[in-house]
């Protein structure tokens, strides 16, 4: 006969504080918290969910004291706390799992689309991954929300669970997640044949920078300045540098002769080929490795779309 661990009462006592945890999570109110980060707002949250604002606002409440502490910082933008992090990754999670269950389950059963959180950095954005994804998002019911970011700081949203995948430069993998390395990305300082002329008829220098515009993405994309301090010796401010939030922006600023830009030689293969642009330093080239992290146990569309990411990234990059 199996002799249990426990006596009959203590089991008793266990299986009922299992119950009252489980009945601690309750999901609409995770769901009121993962349309208020979604949208950045509780009166579009509210939109979202047919409700009032002050029905939001009270939902998000009702978290904060069941936990006693805050899971919203309410600035701009709207940003979880570590708790509200460690909630949504849980939400995220079981969303993927009842998406995978219900059309087994309920096969007659009206289906309302999967939404896909995917972080990216915006060179990936602009060359390869949505002919990656294409195929997928063309073939199920679902919405797809890109989060872009750069390279370095993609990783914070699946930290954060506001992704079930990121693609990333950090080499090694995350409590939870496992990673698949997709290749290596070429980055080249490439400038309109005009400009080179205008800026660089005596060739690239220190000297000449401290007067040539450049680009960034923002304030967190250090590429392009790490790559001046350690090849010229410039430090940000020697120099004039434009702040662009899009990789299609930097090439086609850089077409048009108003700046020079470090880009992925995948982007501008043809304006190379054309002489529309020009490697303007071809002794120092940038070669970043990326990597695709995602949750360990991915099902259905979720494992389809993580698939078909490795699978393209890994035809195209080196």
């Amino acid at each position: 006969m199996k002799q249990w661990p426990f006596p009959i009462s203590i089991r008793v006592n266990m299986a009922k504080r299992q119950e009252v945890a489980v009945s601690q999570l309750d999901y609409k109110l995770l769901h009121a918290l993962s349309c208020v980060i979604k949208e950045q707002s509780f009166e579009r949250a509210a939109d979202v969910l047919c409700l009032s604002q002050s029905a939001v606002s009270q939902r998000i409440k009702q978290l904060e004291q069941q936990f006693a502490q805050p899971v919203l910082i309410r600035s701009q933008p709207i940003q979880a706390t570590d708790l509200g992090k460690q909630l949504l990754k849980h939400y995220y999670q079981v969303v993927q799992l009842e998406a995978d269950l219900l059309p087994c389950a309920m096969p007659h059963s009206p289906q309302i689309p999967l939404t896909l959180h995917i972080a990216s950095n915006a060179d990936t954005l602009a060359t390869w991954l949505i002919p990656a994804i294409a195929p997928v998002v063309k073939s199920h019911l679902v919405e797809v929300n890109l989060l872009i970011d750069g390279e370095e700081h993609t990783i914070n949203r699946l930290k954060d669970g506001q992704a079930f995948g990121a693609i990333s430069l950090q080499s090694t993998a995350i409590k939870g997640c496992q990673l698949t390395r997709l290749g290596n990305v070429d980055y080249l300082l490439v400038a309109s044949p005009a400009f080179s002329r205008h800026y660089f008829s005596d060739g690239i220098s220190a000297k000449s920078l401290k007067k040539a515009p450049g680009i960034a993405f923002d304030h967190k994309d250090n590429m392009h300045t790490r790559y001046i301090q350690q090849h010229f010796g410039l430090s940000q401010g020697e120099y004039p540098l434009h702040t662009v939030r899009s990789s299609e922006a930097f090439v086609t600023m850089a077409k048009h002769g108003a700046a020079y830009c470090l880009v992925p030689k995948t982007q501008i293969i043809s304006e190379l080929a054309s002489g529309e642009l020009v490697h303007i330093c071809k002794q120092h080239i940038i070669t970043e490795t990326l990597y695709w992290h995602h949750w360990i146990l991915l099902k259905g569309v979720y494992k389809a779309v993580s698939d078909a990411i490795i699978a393209h990234a890994q035809s195209v990059l080196d």
